[in-house]
């Protein structure tokens, strides 16, 4: 199962559920945000689950849009340089090879600010591609998803969209690569934890598809991440408080080679086995992601509301 947020059309209210592997979806009752849960204990949070899916009753699928996972102050954050593919590719793309050789080996990972909850896009929903960057790229991670005290409490599939372009010219440019409009890609929902006990050689595949062609495809596991999820976890809580819980991606280790690029049209692919599916169409430029601000407040101004 899967813990999902969804817009209820007929009664005008946004919900949080239970969304079954057999499509059945279930609401979570007398919650209204992911948020809200992520403020409990682990094992609180695994009980309310449980409870759920014991006797909630279910809710008709065809008058529901799914959104984003996250929610009110849930933070979405990155980290780098995890897989040695990436510290491969960091060094090939650098004009400061020795910043991103050095911080795959170090004690301290790499983080960074990746988007608040209401940037962050969805399972067919467009990424972006920047207009001032002439080389972009799909990164597919595992994220983890961690409560207000730090424990692990689920996973999800995340697309870390970025420009090798801006990043390579200077590493101070890191925050224009990495967070901009369309950047920030989440599947629909939450695989809890407890179904999945261990994330540590979970297979990744993904594919990038133009006009019906193939024209990148690549795969990876996470038994290849130098740094587990909870070690990431505890560098990030170390210093600062996410009352409403955070979403970290772990970091990729598919990364095409530099003759390739993203480009507006193009539809993205990401599995992760036992956590889901994320597939995202590509759009060019700030303007062409113009209706998160409106969503940020009415989720059917969302693309999918539409259908």
């Amino acid at each position: 199962m899967h813990l999902v947020r969804y817009a209820d059309r007929q009664a005008g209210e946004v919900r949080v559920g239970l969304l079954g592997d057999d499509g059945e979806l279930r609401a979570v009752p007398d919650v209204r945000r992911v948020a809200d849960l992520l403020t409990l204990s682990r094992s609180a949070f695994d009980a309310a689950l449980e409870q759920t899916d014991r006797r909630s009753v279910s809710v008709r699928g065809g008058d529901v849009v799914l959104l984003p996972p996250i929610d009110g102050r849930t933070e979405l954050w990155a980290a780098g340089v995890t897989y040695h593919r990436s510290r491969e590719a960091r060094v090939e793309e650098s004009t400061e090879r020795s910043v991103y050789e050095k911080v795959y080996d170090a004690d301290r990972p790499e983080l960074f600010f990746k988007a608040p909850a209401w940037r962050v896009v969805t399972d067919r929903e467009p990424i972006a591609v920047r207009d001032d960057s002439p080389l972009n790229v799909p990164e597919p991670e595992l994220a983890a998803v961690a409560n207000s005290a730090g424990e692990l409490v689920g996973y999800l599939v995340a697309n870390d969209v970025s420009s090798r372009s801006i990043e390579g010219e200077n590493p101070l440019y890191l925050p224009q690569a990495k967070m901009y409009a369309g950047s920030a890609a989440l599947s629909v929902g939450i695989r809890p934890a407890a179904e999945l006990p261990d994330a540590a050689a979970l297979p990744i595949e993904m594919t990038v598809t133009r006009n019906d062609r193939t024209v990148f495809e690549g795969r990876t596991s996470t038994a290849e991440l130098r740094r587990p999820p909870a070690e990431l976890l505890e560098h990030l809580y170390h210093a600062q408080r996410f009352p409403e819980g955070a979403v970290l991606c772990t970091g990729t280790g598919i990364v095409p080679a530099l003759d390739v690029t993203l480009a507006a049209g193009d539809l993205v692919r990401i599995t992760i086995d036992g956590v889901g599916e994320l597939a995202n169409p590509v759009v060019e430029g700030a303007a062409a992601m113009d209706w998160l601000i409106a969503a940020a407040d009415n989720p059917l101004a969302r693309p999918g509301a539409a259908t």
